[in-house]
């Protein structure tokens, strides 16, 4: 599973690089499946559930599985960058959120907080912690800076399927669900808004 972890982290530092006013979401789509071709892994995304792309890409009020397109970054803009491999039979997935160009205050404090609810997420991870622990961790250090957690996408186990139990939400009751066990690995996704946590999912079926 490392393996896997090392190119999602390779790809989406690639992809990083080259966010900038004037790329489009298609054209990371299309440097994202070269690259995965070239590091001899495998889209995990693409054709899951009949999702067509490599990638997600969610630009600014988008939350989720923004599907790539011909759509234009500006400057002040921040998108979300989603993307999954299969290598050597086991999965990888992970996301970034990036400015383009010169982003309000807001925006890089959104993405900071949600970097850091990440982190701490992740110190909440531990053997003997029960798996709310994560939860908890993440909602609190959002919420404490004014930001809400969406509560219709969690994150999830992953191995040698893409989704695997058990859901991970990012809001809960510390010292509730199962124990955390050596072995287990879990995609912690923290997913926030400026302003209410409620979504909506688009018409393409995908993007919320």
């Amino acid at each position: 599973m490392r393996h896997s972890g090392v190119i999602v982290a390779e790809v989406l530092e690639t992809l990083r690089k080259m966010v900038a006013p004037g790329v489009t979401t298609q054209d990371l789509e299309k440097c994202a499946e070269a690259e995965i071709k070239k590091k001899k892994a495998a889209p995990a995304f693409k054709g899951y559930r009949g999702y067509p792309y490599c990638l997600c890409t969610s630009v600014n009020e988008q939350v989720v599985h923004g599907m790539p397109s011909k759509r234009v970054l500006n400057d002040g803009d921040i998108v979300s960058i989603d993307v999954g491999v299969l290598a050597d039979g086991f999965y990888g997935d992970a996301a970034i959120t990036v400015p383009v160009g010169t982003v309000s205050d807001e925006a890089l404090r959104l993405i900071d907080i949600t970097a850091l609810s990440l982190a701490m997420g992740i110190e909440a991870a531990r053997v003997g912690n029960r798996l709310f622990d994560i939860s908890s961790a993440v909602q609190r250090c959002v919420e404490a800076e004014g930001f809400s957690v969406v509560r219709d996408f969690v994150g999830h186990g992953i191995g040698r399927a893409l989704h695997e139990p058990p859901q991970v939400p990012n809001f809960g009751t510390a010292g509730v669900g199962e124990r955390l066990k050596p072995g287990m690995v879990l995609a912690i996704e923290p997913m926030i808004n400026a302003g209410t946590y409620k979504v909506k999912v688009l018409n393409d079926g995908w993007t919320a």
